[in-house]
């Protein structure tokens, strides 16, 4: 058996061989080896804990190493098989649990591999169903600005295509139709209103849906906006007979304070995406949920069929795991844990209303946003917080949060005093 390198040789080989998230090959950022992980905390290699104020990207709500996930994981008789032609008995029991605990009349669900290829099926998805609605015509999408929606093509066109991660790719992307950014909850909801009917209108001719993630834009800039917004949209896509098309992949399973972000509007939508917490962090998992009207459509275009297929669809391993983590979910009663999240952030994130540099403190749900006059020094800002013993990752402008529900009063604590550390030198 080959012997491990040590952790010097290793991240030797990292820095000059393996590519991280937005980050150069030639002057890499850097970076901590991660040995362990428990609780809500991440061991690294020098024997020091950091709290994960991240939740590894908003997907590890349960922490690390829960007993009813680890049991999840070592359960399965097989851990995938393709789900073209063959089924298998957790993807089945997992969209039971997704048709049960999502609004009606959502009921249709198709299992992709990540957030972004959920977005992607969605997409298609609204295409297929203009087509097959005989309106073939309508091929782009109508979104607002700020958003953010996954890194392939697809999802990448319906990204704020300014001030987001995707400007690069102007001109080279699918043009789609972008309305104002949604007002926050005390902002001009009849102006804004207004407009996004405006724009609605001069192109409901070539629309084929409207995309938006509901309540909070994620990667886009952290934005919380009115939740009547939602109610806006729903109005001028029944009016026009665009699809409506919730991304939930950061918003869903509790974040906002709501099981679904959209039900704080009562607003359902006709197709809605599901990713990263489904699993609880564990696998790469996520599922699109459309109705039987948008199925039907689907169904009656030229193809008969939807025309997307994952390899690892339906993958039974992580199926098993999301299931468990959705079992985890009630079990823990997340309506509480993530009500003491929004009290332990809004408390401990007050003071920073008044600090130097700092333009905006917005919280919703177990999610704290500090967001700046300048752009954030990302590493003298993670040095700051994991001085404090918390692993956070800034960008842009903003010093932001999405704890694991787990995590005690104490943990949010010193997530804020991280935070407070990193505002200092950012």
């Amino acid at each position: 058996m080959t012997a491990t390198p040590p952790t010097d040789a290793l991240l030797a080989f990292d820095r000059e061989h393996v590519w991280h998230p937005y980050t150069s090959m030639t002057d890499p950022t850097p970076v901590r080896m991660v040995t362990g992980a428990a609780g809500v905390r991440l061991r690294l290699d020098d024997g020091s804990e950091l709290v994960d104020g991240m939740s590894s990207w908003w997907a590890a709500i349960h922490g690390y190493g829960h007993p009813a996930m680890e049991a999840a994981v070592r359960s399965v008789d097989f851990a995938h098989v393709m789900f073209g032609g063959l089924t298998n008995a957790p993807a089945i029991r997992l969209a039971q649990r997704l048709v049960e605990i999502t609004p009606a009349p959502l009921e249709r669900v198709f299992l992709a591999d990540s957030g972004s290829v959920s977005v992607e099926v969605a997409l298609k998805m609204a295409l297929q169903w203009q087509r097959g609605t005989g309106r073939p015509e309508r091929t782009r999408m109508l979104t607002v600005r700020g958003g953010y929606h996954g890194d392939t093509f697809g999802a990448m066109s319906v990204c704020d295509p300014d001030g987001g991660m995707h400007t690069m790719w102007s001109g080279v992307l699918a043009q789609q139709v972008f309305a104002p950014r949604p007002p926050a909850p005390d902002g001009d909801l009849q102006s804004w209103a207004d407009d996004f009917a405006a724009v609605a209108a001069a192109h409901a001719h070539e629309v084929a849906a409207i995309i938006v993630e509901p309540v909070l834009q994620g990667a886009g800039g952290m934005w919380i906006y009115g939740d009547d917004c939602l109610r806006v949209m729903r109005e001028v896509a029944d009016e026009h007979g665009l699809l409506l098309i919730f991304d939930e992949i950061a918003t869903g399973f509790g974040r906002t304070g709501t099981l679904f972000a959209g039900e704080a509007a009562d607003v359902v939508p006709d197709i809605m995406c599901l990713g990263k917490a489904l699993t609880g962090g564990y696998l790469s998992l996520a599922a699109v949920v459309c109705t039987d009207r948008v199925a039907r459509g689907i169904s009656g275009s030229e193809s008969g069929v939807l025309m997307h297929g994952p390899t690892f669809m339906g993958n039974a391993l992580a199926c098993t795991v999301a299931l468990a983590s959705l079992d985890l979910l009630v079990a823990n009663d997340w309506r509480a844990q993530v009500a003491g999240l929004h009290a332990g952030l809004v408390g401990g994130l007050a003071p920073l209303h008044a600090a130097a540099g700092v333009s905006d403190v917005r919280t919703i749900g177990g999610v704290g946003v500090v967001q700046l006059d300048h752009d954030v020094d990302v590493v003298a800002a993670t040095d700051a917080a994991a001085s404090y013993g918390v692993w956070l990752r800034p960008f842009r402008d903003l010093i932001y949060t999405m704890p694991p529900y787990v995590s005690t009063e104490q943990d949010v604590a010193r997530i804020c005093t991280a935070i407070a550390a990193a505002v200092e030198v950012a």
